[in-house]
């Protein structure tokens, strides 16, 4: 099985490439595309439709690891802000989008949401995330994660 068909499963049997730290609630990866530098996803441990499907403590706890995963971007990347994004429409499966959002971007691209950019950035492979282009900065996220939960 390829690990897109179940990011999740592949995150918890260790066969996903993108995972930069497992926490508290699930799974922080690197996105597929880094047309914003530094965008993650948290993947939950427990594959439920939506936050509400979760208990309030586990809720708290997911929200809590999104926020971190926020963290580690601005340490990491210096964006001028972040945004976070929990959807489902697509993938329906909770899921947390986690964007920085940087002050070279157009401003009223910064001022929209992401999902507004053309779609082209979402499939251009020269966005697409590589070890090659992106190694530092998914090691760097990760050794943030990680150093949390040495604490």
């Amino acid at each position: 099985m390829d690990w897109r068909e179940n990011r999740i499963q592949s995150a918890k049997n260790g066969t996903n490439p993108m995972v930069l730290a497992e926490m508290k609630s699930g799974y922080a990866v690197i996105g597929d595309t880094q047309f914003l530098p530094g965008y993650c996803v948290l993947l939950p441990k427990k594959e439920v439709s939506s936050l509400n499907d979760l208990t309030i403590s586990e809720r708290s706890q997911f929200l809590t690891d999104m926020s971190l995963i926020g963290d580690a971007i601005i340490d990491v990347c210096h964006p001028v802000r972040v945004n976070y994004d929990i959807l489902g429409n697509t993938d329906a499966f909770l899921h947390a989008h986690i964007f920085p959002r940087y002050d070279w971007e157009k401003e009223e691209r910064r001022k929209m949401p992401v999902w507004l950019y053309d779609s082209s950035n979402w499939f251009d492979e020269e966005k697409h995330f590589s070890l090659e282009r992106h190694g530092k900065l998914k090691e760097d996220l990760s050794n943030y994660l990680l150093a949390i939960y040495e604490k």
